[in-house]
């Protein structure tokens, strides 16, 4: 009888009118029928984008990865063929290689990537990241060679085109008035 008494309440729930605004369809992450779609996450953005306070609250962040995960785990012996600087942060290029590499990280990492999301991310992001970044020629090739000898220098980068340079000594009219726009 206690059987028949709990299948009689199955029943009667599953029968039942659903509560006003829930969505059948919520427990896969999707809207009600003809109701408002759920509010899309911000999109990440390239850290060299950002400004201000927001610049340094994802520079931070990025610090205590490359910190606390990435030079434990992969941080190789420094020597002149894999250089590596402890002022990192202030080289631009390396900011945005190992940024893009955190992102893809917490993409790879995330369990709708699948088994085989954390081989990805070694095989097409990681190994790729650091040699860049490591290599001898690479942004950090003017820093730490070796651990007994600290060292931090910015290389200069390739001046601006001659084309930048003419735009600029012609003055703003000459730049407004004519030439190309570039397409977007």
């Amino acid at each position: 009888m206690e059987q028949s008494a709990q299948q009689a309440q199955q029943l009667d729930h599953l029968s039942s009118t659903p509560a006003a605004g829930g969505s059948p369809f919520a427990a896969f992450g999707l809207p009600a029928l003809g109701g408002p779609a759920p509010a899309a996450p911000p999109e990440p953005r390239p850290i060299l984008e950002l400004e201000g306070e927001a610049y340094e609250d994802e520079l931070d962040a990025l610090s205590d990865w490359v910190d606390d995960f990435l030079l434990p785990a992969y941080g190789t012996e420094v020597t002149t063929a894999t250089p590596w600087c402890l002022q990192w942060q202030e080289h631009a290029d390396v900011v945005a290689w190992l940024h893009a590499l955190w992102l893809a990280y917490q993409q790879h990492k995330d369990p709708e990537a699948g088994p085989s999301g954390m081989l990805v991310w070694h095989r097409d992001f990681l190994t790729h990241t650091i040699a860049a970044i490591r290599s001898p020629g690479g942004p950090l090739s003017a820093c730490m060679t070796s651990p007994d000898r600290p060292a931090h220098r910015i290389l200069p980068g390739p001046p601006p085109s001659a084309r930048a340079e003419k735009a600029t000594e012609a003055g703003p009219e000459s730049s407004a008035s004519g030439g190309h726009e570039p397409a977007s």
